[in-house]
């Protein structure tokens, strides 16, 4: 919604005030004590989960010692032991579709926050399933042109013969697609060549857009949106509105 392009929206994301970087700050703390539970311990050189997590955190400028602290405490208190995932699926303005991922300890209390952000955007949860056939999960890392000085046929060949699925360049960036499966080694063969990575996450990319003319849709949907990324439980937010 802000900006012309996925890399406009990272940046200007990335740009928010202290109190929302605060808020980010607390979901990543909640990834990275999940991906300890899950991926298998604290050791990110044995656990993929949690180097993936701590590369979100980097990448949205989480301090080293935050990043520590979260998982230490996880490690020492099993504090992702009471968390779960959770997906919604629904509908906003002029049929446009959204999907929401989070984690929570408290499955009620968070489905009714959810509930009554597409309410107030004026639209619906619907089932499961009912909007994720819209979506192709993908790995996908931003890099922005500024902070490397590699050349592009370079970069793309490192990506591309690290499995990477697609390296595309526009003015400002270049994105790397990748299998889902497949994001972790081609995410570690960058950072290990001194790739600065934007952004690098595994997202949900729409097959299709719906175009909002409307002023009425436009600040119904922008309200849903807000209130679900306002949401501490709230971990991601992907919708098909150009």
């Amino acid at each position: 919604m802000a900006g012309h392009s996925k890399f406009s929206n990272i940046k200007h994301k990335k740009a928010r005030n202290d109190a929302a970087r605060g808020k980010i700050f607390t979901k990543i703390g909640r990834e990275l004590a999940v991906a300890v539970k899950e991926g298998g311990g604290s050791d990110p050189s044995n656990n993929s989960k949690l180097r993936d997590a701590i590369a979100k955190a980097r990448s949205n400028n989480m301090p080293s010692d935050t990043i520590e602290r979260n998982i230490k405490k996880a490690a020492g208190e099993g504090a992702g032991d009471n968390y779960e995932h959770i997906t919604y699926e629904g509908y906003g303005p002029n049929g446009a579709a959204i999907i929401v991922k989070a984690l929570t300890d408290n499955k009620n209390r968070t489905a009714s926050n959810v509930r009554n952000a597409f309410s107030k955007g004026y639209g619906n949860v619907g089932t499961p399933g009912c909007v994720s056939f819209m979506f192709d999960e993908k790995g996908q890392i931003f890099i922005d042109k500024e902070d490397t000085n590699i050349e592009a046929d370079e970069l793309m060949m490192l990506a591309l013969e690290s499995g990477a699925l697609d390296f595309i360049e526009d003015e400002e960036s270049y994105e790397i697609l990748t299998e889902p499966k497949d994001f972790s080694h081609i995410r570690l063969t960058l950072e290990e060549e001194g790739v600065a990575m934007a952004n690098a996450t595994v997202t949900m990319i729409p097959q299709t857009h719906v175009e909002l003319s409307n002023p009425e849709d436009i600040k119904n949907i922008e309200k849903t949106l807000a209130l679900l990324e306002d949401d501490d439980d709230v971990q991601d937010v992907y919708h098909n509105v150009r």
